[in-house]
């Protein structure tokens, strides 16, 4: 890193002093109703044995995804925004950096399974249960796990030796791989490395997310009752409006055109891909999923009934 091995400057929010500390809270309540929603998620999926399914396993896991993505940004950057100290060392830089790539990839192949999950069950019905059998559904998410772990580390290590050559300054409220790409010297290898990164972990799979559900839509089409239309549809619906939150807002980020000043657009990007959209993840399929909430009533309920005796 030549010059700027010691520490960074992430370089947050223009805003004045004293509204830093409502901003702050903004992400206290954020984070807290983020972790608090996929928490209660997890524990709604692994105290009921009806949801012991494979799609409920990806989306427990995804809301583990979720919970260490905004651990991974918030504290930190409450932190910053309460204190005023807007400087990181190399070594927390580098260790946010990797546990992000890694969540970030991670929710990119769950979103991939849980659109394989629907394609099995809607066009493979009869097939469902040998293809996505338990001992399938483990090795997916060790897979799943596992690759995000090597991407992550590849991504870090790779970035981390990279020359700085325009600045330390981090235009981001967090230290991210794109951040460091701009203000790295001019490498023709880290650029092929970053749109390999791009389109192998961001592009490939969206597309077969988009693919699976295009099948999967076509099937639904030519179902011939109303009721057993919407039955059908209503599996996909939540997992596509979080499919569609997660990459419309990623890669706006990601492969936007040059802005004149895009650091704003971008920042209020991240915030949504990285902050809301973890909190609002198990709040969409809590809502729209009658299983989920059948489960979380009676969860509720047994408190209740515990406490009374």
């Amino acid at each position: 890193m030549e010059n700027y091995t010691y520490q960074f400057f992430i370089l947050t929010f223009s805003t004045d002093q004293k509204n830093k500390p409502l901003l702050s809270l903004f992400f206290i309540l954020v984070y807290l109703i983020g972790v608090l929603a996929n928490s209660a998620t997890i524990t709604v999926v692994y105290r009921d044995r009806h949801l012991h399914t494979p799609m409920y396993l990806f989306i427990s896991n995804l809301s583990l995804v979720d919970i260490f993505y905004t651990t991974t940004t918030v504290p930190k950057l409450v932190h910053m925004l309460l204190s005023s100290n807007y400087t990181i060392s190399f070594t927390q830089c580098f260790i946010q950096m990797y546990f992000f790539s890694h969540v970030v990839t991670t929710e990119d192949l769950l979103l991939f399974m849980m659109a394989y999950d629907r394609y099995v069950a809607i066009c493979n019905p009869l097939h469902y249960h040998n293809m996505l059998s338990k001992k399938n559904c483990f090795l997916f998410m060790v897979v799943v796990w596992a690759t995000g772990f090597v991407n992550s580390f590849s991504l870090t290590l790779t970035t981390s030796n990279v020359p700085l050559c325009y600045s330390n300054t981090v235009t981001q409220f967090f230290c991210e791989f794109k951040a460091f790409a701009k203000i790295s010297c001019p490498n023709v290898g880290f650029q092929l490395f970053t749109y390999m990164e791009a389109v192998i972990f961001g592009f490939v799979p969206f597309l077969c997310s988009i693919l699976s559900y295009i099948k999967v839509i076509i099937v639904i089409l030519h179902i011939k009752s109303n009721d057993g239309r919407k039955k059908a549809f209503s599996t996909c619906s939540s997992h596509l409006i979080v499919l569609t939150m997660f990459y419309g807002t990623w890669m706006s980020v990601y492969i936007m055109p040059p802005l004149v000043d895009p650091r704003v657009f971008e920042l209020t990007l991240s915030i949504l891909y990285s902050t809301i959209t973890p909190m609002l993840n198990p709040l969409i399929y809590s809502v729209r999923n009658k299983d989920i909430n059948n489960a979380l009533r009676k969860l509720v309920r047994c408190k209740d009934r515990g406490r009374q005796i």
